[in-house]
């Protein structure tokens, strides 16, 4: 268990927009950064940092937290491996106290995977640079190859020795589990319960995951035999997903942020390769087909995707059909292609490093455009082929989803097929208007079968069109549920949201002199009694630490140990809105800030509570009335209602409402 004093440490010295800025391309917009979510799939930005406040808040999804929280849900760490990502992000030493043996077991099952992985890496480095074996099979390869020493030990390239079990033999003689290296994939049982290496005689990549940690490996084999295959890729596991790993990112991630580009290769080897051309905004799906997961993780970074294709027609031509996918994601797409024979890593080592550079700086041609090159040429003058090509470019280009780019792809497109522009947006549009109706039907279709499902269990069929329950307590965008608007939860929620705001803050209005606005807000408060669960938790708990002499301030709610206090106090301290300073600056318009009259803010928010418990009393007073036999009870009843109806007029009278007498 890591002690107080070290938390805190780790607390006070993580800067949200680091964190958070290592794994999503932020960009300032008003007070706050902004950036596509990593936790579900997104096109415009709707992903807020606060660097004041010192949390993140998403308004799509609703996720939202600190630098703790957040490598939480990204890397999905328990509490106390997050805290300690982030000290070894800041250089902090942890401080642990002892835990029991089960806490300790469970807190590292998935934390020994990782451990025996790095132990494996380090294996198969020492292989490669210390031992007869792998300096006179492994190193003298990559020296052949034209690979430097420092490009190697920067990817801890390593050697897997030819024997069956030289690795499972010295992680368990060195104390790993069996079930960790099975676990991993990096020994195998076969059914004779015989356990062996998966890679034997191989040179090895090992296989970063977004914060540097190794989490799989991929081998190729240095032998000539066809039976063997040439690559070996560790299978998935806990910690290892291929669909959602790029290999290089951790390498390369600060690189593509900062050149707002990212080139996507195909193997391990034109990684290397292109690194060492001094080119570090590099990837490689690792030899796999591309994933949606994999294009949205380098859309956290940049828009923009090079894909250096190897020099082979035929492959090429494959490699188009699965492209299409990229410009549904919304992001722009180039093409380098290498002279026929050549991948990244050949023709690197080829023409040299520099020579490297200015090929890729002066053969970058847009994909759509490169796409209806090549096809074209396998055309010819055969018109079939040349319909079903111009088909085929305007389903890709139907894929944008940005309107503008599509228009000028059409009208590119145009000139090169030589087609009349009208006739590619008649397709266009057909092939869209197609995609809306399959969506329509398919949703038709699902609709209907769960309707029918519904009737065969005895309930009735939804009905169609907005529910009735829009504003219950089903999670919502904001993650833990929207307000019903027959309930006083909206005001009594905007009375969190100006504790947390300016609680701390003094009292500056009618001669009130050292009174905090935390303190003056309870004070008129103290009538009136909260009906949301949450935000009666959050003054309860607000008025005793009053009483005690303390003033609780929004971090302590934003970081409250129970989940659905903090989310709601951090939905209250954010907003996805900023006013642009082109109102003031450009069209001279003035708009007013709440802080700038902190008495109207702070006395309308309770005024409107106010109102709401009274407008309820009064309503509950007639109805008294009305069912009220005995005379005399109808006499005291009405007049408290007279009473209640007093103290609604001055109510109104400070909101400025008109009353019907």
């Amino acid at each position: 268990m890591i002690n107080r004093e070290t938390i805190d440490k780790i607390m006070d010295t993580a800067r949200i927009e680091e964190v958070v800025g290592d794994f999503v391309h932020l960009k300032k917009r008003g007070t706050s950064l902004i950036g596509n979510c990593p936790f579900h799939g997104e096109k415009t930005p709707s992903f807020h940092v606060s660097v004041t406040k010192g949390i993140y808040k998403c308004f799509g999804c609703g996720k939202g937290g600190d630098s703790v929280r957040f490598i939480m849900d990204h890397e999905k760490y328990s509490y106390p491996e997050a805290l300690k990502f982030l000290a070894n992000k800041y250089n902090i030493e942890v401080e642990e106290a002892e835990l029991s043996p089960e806490a300790a077991e469970a807190q590292s099952a998935k934390e020994s995977l990782y451990i025996v992985s790095q132990y494996a890496a380090a294996f198969f480095v020492k292989q490669l640079w210390e031992t007869d074996e792998g300096k006179g099979i492994g190193l003298s390869y990559f020296k052949e190859r034209g690979f430097r020493e420092d490009i190697l030990k920067k990817f801890e390239v390593g050697y897997s020795p030819d024997i069956w079990d030289a690795l499972t033999q010295n992680a368990t003689n060195a104390g790993h589990k069996l079930e960790f290296l099975e676990s991993t994939g990096l020994s195998i049982k076969n059914d004779n319960g015989k356990i062996y290496d998966r890679f034997r005689g191989r040179v090895m990549f090992p296989i970063h995951n977004f914060t540097g940690r190794i989490i799989g490996f991929g081998g190729r084999t240095l032998k000539t035999d066809k039976n063997v295959p040439k690559y070996v890729n560790s299978p998935e596991s806990e910690i290892y997903h291929k669909s959602n790993v790029l290999y290089g990112l951790f390498h390369a991630k600060k690189a593509i942020r900062d050149l707002d580009n990212c080139y996507l290769a195909e193997g391990y080897a034109d990684v290397l390769s292109v690194h060492q051309a001094g080119i570090e905004n590099v990837v490689a799906s690792s030899g796999t087909s591309l994933t949606v997961e994999q294009i949205k993780l380098i859309g956290r970074f940049t828009q923009n995707i090079t894909i250096l294709f190897d020099g082979d027609a035929a492959g090429i031509k494959a490699s188009l059909r699965g492209l299409d996918m990229i410009l549904e994601e919304g992001l722009n797409v180039k093409i380098v292609s290498f002279p026929d024979g050549h991948d990244p890593d050949s023709y690197m080592h080829h023409v040299g490093a520099g020579a490297f550079k200015t090929y890729l700086e002066n053969n970058r041609k847009d994909f759509i455009l490169y796409k209806a090159n090549v096809l074209l040429k396998d055309a010819g003058d055969d018109p079939i082929k040349r319909a079903g090509i111009i088909r085929d470019i305007v389903e890709s280009i139907a894929k944008i989803p940005d309107q503008i780019k599509a228009s000028v792809f059409i009208r590119e497109s145009s000139n090169l097929l030589e087609i009349e522009e009208s006739v590619l947006l008649a397709e266009l549009n057909k092939i869209r208007s197609g995609k809306v109706k399959k969506n329509f039907e398919s949703n038709q279709r699902a609709n209907a079968q769960s309707n029918q499902q519904n009737t065969h269990s005895g309930g009735a069929p939804e009905p169609l069109g907005p529910p009735d329950n829009l504003w219950d307590d089903d999670a919502g965008p904001s993650g833990y549920g929207e307000p019903k608007v027959d309930t006083d939860e909206i005001q009594e929620r905007e009375i969190v949201r100006l504790l947390l705001a300016y609680g701390h803050e003094f009292v500056n209005w009618d001669s009130i002199d050292d009174m905090y606005i935390g303190s003056f807000v309870m004070q008129n408060l103290a009538d009136v009694e909260f009906e949301n669960q949450l935000c009666k938790s959050i003054i309860e708990y607000y008025k005793s630490e009053i009483d005690n002499g303390r003033l609780p301030t929004a971090n302590h709610f934003i970081k409250h140990e129970d989940r659905d206090i903090a989310d709601l106090a951090i939905t209250l301290s954010t907003s996805e809105y900023a006013l642009s300073e082109n109102w003031l600056n450009k069209h001279l318009i003035y708009v007013k800030d709440e802080s700038m009259n902190l008495k109207a803010t702070i006395l309308g928010g309770i005024f409107h509570l106010k109102k709401r418990k009274v407008d309820r009393i009064l309503s509950n007073l007639l109805k008294e009335i009305k069912d009220e036999k005995d005379a005399d009870n109808q006499i005291i009843l009405m007049q408290r209602y007279s009473v209640i109806k007093g103290v609604e007029r001055e109510i109104n009278k400070f909101l400025g409402s008109v009353i019907v007498k």
